[in-house]
């Protein structure tokens, strides 16, 4: 399952992110990972939670993105969500084919591994394509 919160900056996308992660944590028998562009929440989390703060490993598109989390599923089988916060900013280069591009990946990466991911965009729904609207929450 791949769902996108998107909306404009400042309306608690990332709290709103931040705490489906915390309850995911509690609900769920895997790991929950939450990918960010810093670190500023990494205290807003339960410590169960993997945090990743991706502003070591530049990422210049969707594709390496896509890799990024190859590399952390590589490395731990039982992973059951991952949230992703900015993907905007984590990627900056997306245009609108990419994101469709994206969002298929992540879905065939979920149905492939049973896992669900979560994003925040700073973006507002209508700006996104239209390919994607099943998304969207």
């Amino acid at each position: 399952m791949v769902q996108i919160l998107a909306g404009e900056k400042g309306e608690g996308k990332t709290k709103k992110l931040l705490e489906m992660a915390n309850n995911a944590v509690k609900s769920t028998n895997g790991c929950v990972v939450y990918i960010d562009d810093d670190s500023r929440h990494i205290y807003d989390l339960d410590h169960d939670v993997r945090f990743v703060e991706v502003a070591e490993f530049p990422l210049a598109n969707y594709r390496e993105l896509i890799g990024f989390i190859y590399g952390i599923l590589s490395q731990n089988s039982d992973i059951e969500k991952i949230f992703i916060d900015g993907i905007f900013k984590i990627v900056a280069k997306l245009d609108s084919e990419d994101i469709i591009k994206l969002v298929a990946k992540l879905k065939a990466i979920g149905d492939k591994y049973n896992i669900d991911f979560v994003a925040a965009a700073n973006t507002l729904p209508t700006d996104l394509p239209k390919e994607i609207a099943d998304v969207l929450i």
